[in-house]
């Protein structure tokens, strides 16, 4: 599944391309077809991304706020957005919606969830949301409430979308290491310091993942040695390397199941 920083990615690509343009809304599988009907002959206004959900906007022209009507997307595992010049071709697959502009359109395939929202269906998915390192509009305090008043491992709470919105298995991972955090530690036993150093560093390793398009977790002194663990890669110091040395200290990477998700760590750099 994407992690958070691949919708931002998106939702700036799409303001891009297609913000403030006139646009044909349409479903060709027709799965959606009443909510393209709403939107189409709109303005496509803008984009956002509220952790690894990607909501669109949508009014009547590009200077009124009237009759604006939102599009929620959820990729979940399988969901992509792919792009091509206009006019395009006829759809290729199951496209659930094809956004079209007089100079490009999008197609979207395999998403878990492509539907309208009202602004109450907005303010109720931000309600549930932990905040997102990536939003300037984040409250980090609400997570760090979360967490240290649970006693579930810091290794579950990072990936809980409630505590914080975004993050995957890739970046809950490497900040622990990054951070010499056990990943079985309660959220009790995190302190106020290390809650800020792992929130910086989501911050910091989330926008870079943002600006390249891929996770690129390695310091620059530690980025050599071992490949990364599948071609077209970047390097991970614990991520699926289970059973190979630390690039640290030469330990076995260890591996485990927590929470039904694959866990990796350093048992001597993570204690």
């Amino acid at each position: 599944m994407p992690e958070g920083h691949t919708l931002h990615r998106l939702a700036n690509r799409q303001r891009k391309l297609l913000g403030g343009k006139t646009v044909a809304v349409t479903s060709p599988q027709g799965r959606f077809a009443e909510g393209a009907a709403l939107v189409d002959g709109m303005v496509f206004y803008t984009a956002e991304a509220w952790g690894k959900h990607l909501i669109q906007r949508y009014r009547q022209t590009a200077r009124t706020q009237r009759g604006e009507r939102l599009i929620h997307v959820h990729l979940g595992l399988y969901g992509a957005f792919s792009e091509q010049a206009s006019p395009m071709a006829p759809p290729v697959g199951q496209v659930r919606m094809r956004i079209e502009a007089a100079d490009i359109g999008v197609d979207l395939r395999g998403p878990t969830a492509c539907q309208i929202y009202t602004p109450a269906d907005l303010d109720a998915l931000i309600a549930r949301l932990g905040p997102d390192p990536l939003r300037r509009d984040a409250e980090p305090e609400r997570a760090l409430r979360a967490i240290t008043k649970s006693t579930r491992p810091i290794g579950a709470l990072l990936m809980d979308q409630k505590v914080i919105a975004g993050v995957g298995n890739v970046y809950r991972a490497e900040v622990l290491f990054r951070a010499g955090i056990d990943p079985y530690t309660q959220g009790t036993r995190i302190t106020r310091d290390e809650f800020d150093a792992l929130w910086a560093d989501l911050v910091s390793l989330m926008r870079v993942g943002v600006r390249k398009g891929r996770i690129h977790v390695m310091r620059p002194a530690d980025d050599h040695g071992a490949p990364s663990y599948a071609p077209d890669r970047p390097r991970t110091y614990v991520y699926r390397r289970s059973g190979e040395d630390c690039r640290i200290c030469g330990t076995t990477i260890a591996h485990g199941v927590l929470d039904g998700r694959n866990l990796f760590w350093c048992p001597a750099c993570q204690q």
